[in-house]
């Protein structure tokens, strides 16, 4: 990450720490008092268009936390139907290794 990406990015967590709105001129004027001088406009452009209408801090907390995993099924009808499928996908990859041997002999 280069020195401009951090800085951005460090201007906009302050802005969410503080519950302000990030926008491009904020994230500027923060890059600006910590006399960081080589950021250029675009990046504090894409930072704010991309943060505009999130929840930053939401979205630190929900890191690596993305959609659960289904449910195990529980008991009889439930593990029955889950076999089945993997003993036919079982059968069809054996299938498909036939054919190609089948292929190789020729």
């Amino acid at each position: 990450m280069s020195n401009s990406e951090l800085a951005v990015s460090l201007a906009a967590l302050i802005l969410a720490d503080d519950g302000v709105e990030i926008t491009s001129d904020k994230l500027n004027t923060i890059i600006k008092a910590a006399s960081v001088d080589d950021v250029e406009s675009i990046w504090t452009s894409l930072f704010a268009k991309a943060l505009e209408g999130k929840d930053v801090k939401d979205m630190l907390l929900n890191v690596g936390s993305g959609g659960g995993a289904a449910p195990a099924p529980t008991g009889g009808a439930g593990a029955a139907a889950t076999e089945a499928p993997a003993e036919a996908a079982a059968e069809e990859k054996k299938e498909e290794g036939m054919k190609s041997v089948a292929y190789d002999l020729q």
